[in-house]
């Protein structure tokens, strides 16, 4: 996760603040980051005088990375180079009717023009595990999309806990059923090409499936803490803007990718006016179709990659978390289209 994170495309120098004595490969990190032309350095608090050393040494060289930045030369994308995630957080009993489908239309028009549209999460697509079967592009994918769905269901039985908070059912929302036809809507309508596990990233255009839950015996608690570690994990897997859909609101961002909130209730756009960039819940009021409002999505992911600041990141929204979980590599078959 640390190593595609740090060599992300949007990521244009590190600096790396080690204590000392963790049990973590920081050199080969570093290594591993400067092998791909990046400006990146470590600094070890134990050898470098302490807190304010190290803090007054990592400014100074924040500073000079910066100003090398500067000079970096701008070249252009195209649309099939481009790598979009989608995640939902808050959620209430508007997001999968409007933010949601909204956000599966703009994919719909995304995967036409040959980019990398990235879901998740398999936790959140208990019950739609079928549908996704039948959109797979082969039938080895489909037995490998369902099985990721009915590993979630076993991970949270043993949990006892599943993805469904107290704020859900408080914004109308009544099963973990319901809540994940909501999130399975921002998948759209395209054939799915593939599943990818956090750090994979698709070789070619498509629609994947994320896999957030990890492998193995459960080891580490709840797969999805919090939607920042969603957003680091699509991160982690490319993605170079963020959808965010909420229905109660979020103000959540990140320092690496634009995170673009999509505002399923249009009470909530109200209330939150500063942080949202989509007022989905026009919808809802009758104001616009689902089709105007994906292609509002699709042209604000445009603005955005060519340099239009989000909400969050006119605010200094910078979160991250990075949980620990362990996954088996993906083979040939949950990336069927690439060859």
């Amino acid at each position: 996760m640390l190593q595609s994170l740090c060599t992300h495309p949007n990521v244009g120098a590190v600096l790396l603040v080690s204590l000392g004595c963790e049990g973590f490969n920081r050199k080969g990190l570093l290594e591993a980051i400067r092998e791909t032309g990046r400006p990146a350095d470590l600094l070890v608090i134990q050898q470098t005088g302490g807190t304010r050393s190290t803090i007054q040494a990592g400014r100074n060289w924040v500073q000079n990375a910066i100003k090398e930045l500067e000079s970096a030369p701008l070249t252009s994308m195209s649309m099939n180079e481009l790598v979009v995630g989608t995640v939902c957080g808050g959620s209430d009993g508007t997001s999968g009717i409007t933010a949601n489908p909204a956000i599966g239309r703009a994919f719909d028009r995304l995967v036409t023009e040959k980019a990398s549209c990235i879901f998740e999460e398999t936790g959140e697509l208990i019950g739609c595990e079928q549908i996704m079967v039948s959109r797979a592009v082969t039938p080895d994918l489909g037995e490998i999309l369902s099985n990721s769905v009915a590993k979630a269901a076993r991970y949270y039985a043993i949990l006892g806990h599943g993805s469904f908070a107290p704020g859900n059912a408080d914004g109308g929302l009544t099963t973990q059923e319901e809540k994940s036809m909501g999130a399975y809507s921002k998948s759209g309508s395209s054939a799915i090409s593939g599943l990818i596990k956090p750090g994979d990233i698709p070789r070619m255009g498509g629609l994947y499936l994320l896999d957030v839950v990890p492998d193995g015996d459960v080891r580490f608690g709840f797969p999805n803490i919090n939607d920042n570690a969603e957003i680091a994990e699509l991160i982690a897997c490319g993605s170079h803007v963020i959808l965010f859909a909420t229905g109660r609101g979020s103000v959540v961002g990140s320092a690496i990718s634009p995170v673009i909130k999509v505002c399923a209730n249009p009470e909530t756009f109200r209330n939150l006016p500063e942080d949202m960039d989509v007022n989905a819940g026009r919808i809802l009021e009758g104001l616009a179709s689902l089709d105007e409002v994906g292609d509002e999505i699709h042209h604000l992911i445009t603005r955005i990659a060519d340099g239009h600041r989000t909400a969050s990141e006119s605010l200094g929204h910078q979160e991250f978390v990075l949980g620990y979980k362990s996954f088996e590599p993906i083979g040939p078959t949950c990336h069927p289209t690439y060859q």
